[in-house]
């Protein structure tokens, strides 16, 4: 019971719409449809012309358990599944056999090997959706695409359109308890983008930050929304019992506390630097500086919030296993 409970909550957290029986046809795959669909090259007309992915509840569990399971190394993965108008939708996943580090993933010559035997494998159990992008995760630093990721990206996008990037962040994930997620499409080498607002703020490590700038013109974000169907309801609970366990085995305060002290310290520095410029800063119009360093405050106030309820995110929920687990049951009085 507890696991139902637990599994309809994370289902309610990443906004996993149950889709109706009658419209299950989206898992039906039209292989002439699709094929119509990319000859089209919608993209070479207009670069932004894929703006939602649609992810499964089915490939979003599989990416965060790969992604967990990676813990502070990068993991990456394959994405199958189809593009319907302006919504590019992804079915299932799947995990390679690659090499990373805590900054970077490269597939080598095993990992294309292993990429091309699932998808012939894949087809022959008729499952004929073909690859539409890859995943990978980003340990503790956010959802967006570094400059490797944005060369990758775009070499992928040359060659193998229609094509999606996803960076998931597990200790993100952990921490905050809703999936930490991104899904991305790069612009052209020699396009322009337009000038759009400022983006939804997010926390980017002060090491990180630099490689974060330098290329946030480079690509853009497509909006993501999650389905299952009836149909997923007995892999899905496979799925979540493992992931469940892991949940309830783990404890984010220690499970993630490099990660913790790693925020903390970023933090830190963030004031000790911002206390500077803002100590140090002449002449210029002060209606300017004051904006520019509200701003920058307000920025340093979003980041110390974000840690400081993590943390009760994770005491809260040692809590509840505490007394789920360890409180002790009265038995009746003979």
């Amino acid at each position: 019971m507890d696991s139902e409970i637990a599994q309809k909550n994370w289902e309610l957290e990443n906004n996993i719409v149950t889709v109706d029986p009658t419209q299950d046809q989206i898992y039906y795959y039209d292989v002439d449809k699709n094929k119509e669909a990319v000859a089209q090259q919608p993209w070479k007309t207009n670069p932004n012309h894929y703006k939602h992915v649609k992810i499964s509840a089915i490939a979003l569990i599989k990416m965060v358990m790969h992604a967990r399971s990676g813990g502070n190394i990068e993991v990456m993965g394959l994405m199958q599944g189809k593009v319907q108008g302006d919504t590019m939708i992804i079915m299932d996943v799947f995990g390679l056999p690659v090499e990373g580090t805590e900054t970077r993933v490269n597939a080598q010559s095993e990992a294309y090997e292993y990429m091309v035997s699932y998808m012939e494998k894949a087809k022959e159990v008729g499952r004929l959706e073909n690859a539409i992008g890859w995943y990978h995760s980003h340990p503790g630093y956010g959802c967006w695409l570094s400059g490797i990721d944005v060369n990758t990206q775009m070499l992928n996008q040359q060659y193998q359109e229609p094509w999606v990037a996803v960076v998931i962040d597990p200790n993100r994930t952990m921490s905050a308890g809703k999936v930490e997620i991104g899904a991305f499409r790069t612009y052209p080498k020699d396009y322009k983008a337009p000038d759009e607002g400022p983006s939804q703020y997010q926390t980017i490590p002060l090491n990180k930050i630099e490689d974060f700038g330098v290329h946030a013109k480079s690509y853009y974000s497509l909006e993501i929304s999650h389905f299952k169907s009836t149909l997923d309801t007995q892999l899905l609970e496979v799925l979540w019992n493992k992931y469940w366990v892991n949940t309830l085995s783990q404890s984010p305060l220690l499970t993630n506390r490099e990660y913790s002290m790693q925020q903390i310290a970023d933090l830190t520095q963030k004031i000790e630097q911002t206390n500077d410029t803002m100590s140090t800063r002449m002449g210029g119009y002060y209606g300017d500086r004051k904006k520019n360093d509200e701003s920058q405050l307000g920025k340093l106030t979003k980041d110390s919030c974000k840690i400081t309820s993590e943390a009760m995110h994770g005491l809260l929920s040692q809590v509840l296993k505490d007394l789920i687990f360890n409180q002790t049951r009265s038995t009746p009085s003979s």
